[in-house]
């Protein structure tokens, strides 16, 4: 099955004996490129509020016009440069993917994470959005797991594609045995 961001469920790439021995791999799934207009527009907030106190800063302090100017210059090309990388550079890494035998994702942009949780220990699946993710018709998926480094978590999926992993994981775990442990 040719991997793209609108197959849920992908053959596996790797014989099962991998998965089960937990060797991690790059998903094939990338999340929704509506992502980075999502991610660029939950980044432009605490830059207003960064350039507000410059501005309120420069207002009670007109002593020192010069250190304001470069104070403001520094912040506007960090804050543009942020804006620009960060979410393109989220989206290449964010990934996911669905086999009969596991759940695998990355995620991260600074700080990268790869994580796999066996069909068989899934315990509870859901989604959720909120008003932004909405604005931009995007949703998330939580694999919550027994496990103590946490649920696994898809940010960034088309709501329609995550409802179908949702169903598709749901039905998969129920068929499954095991003890979800």
């Amino acid at each position: 099955m040719e991997p793209n961001s609108h197959n849920a469920v992908v053959e596996p790439e790797v014989p099962a004996q991998q998965v089960i021995s937990g060797k991690l791999r790059p998903p094939s799934l990338t999340v929704s490129k509506k992502a980075i207009g999502y991610w660029t527009a939950r980044a432009v907030p605490p830059w207003l509020v960064i350039g507000g106190i410059e501005a309120l800063w420069w207002i009670n302090d007109t002593n020192n016009n010069r250190a304001h100017l470069i104070a403001a210059i520094v912040t506007g090309i960090v804050a543009v440069a942020h804006l620009s990388i960060m979410p393109s550079w989220r989206y290449r890494v964010h990934r996911w993917e669905t086999t009969p035998q596991a759940v695998y994702t990355q995620a991260g942009w600074f700080n990268q994470e790869r994580r796999i949780a066996p069909i068989s220990r899934i315990q509870t699946v859901d989604s959720h959005r909120g008003p932004f993710e909405q604005l931009f018709k995007l949703s998330n998926v939580t694999v919550t797991t027994a496990s103590a480094a946490g649920p696994l978590r898809i940010h960034g999926l088309d709501r329609d594609v995550a409802q179908q992993l949702v169903d598709e994981l749901t039905s998969i775990t129920q068929a499954t045995e095991g003890d979800a442990t």
